[in-house]
């Protein structure tokens, strides 16, 4: 387990945030999993645009 903070990703196709500490357990990705960790075979659940297409952004609290 890593110490550094969780980070988000969004997809530029449709703004589908990946949250690192929520993860998409409807996805099969457990709360806690790092982006790196995700295949790089994974396309958004919503639209289907591939992984290499998220940015990380920082979200406002």
């Amino acid at each position: 387990m890593s110490d550094m903070p969780y980070k988000s990703w969004q997809c530029r196709t449709c703004g589908y945030i990946y949250d690192e500490e929520k993860g998409d357990p409807d996805e099969g990705l457990a709360p806690g999993t790092r982006w790196v960790d995700i295949p790089d075979d994974w396309i958004c659940p919503v639209c289907g645009t591939a992984k290499s297409e998220f940015d990380m952004v920082e979200l406002q609290m």
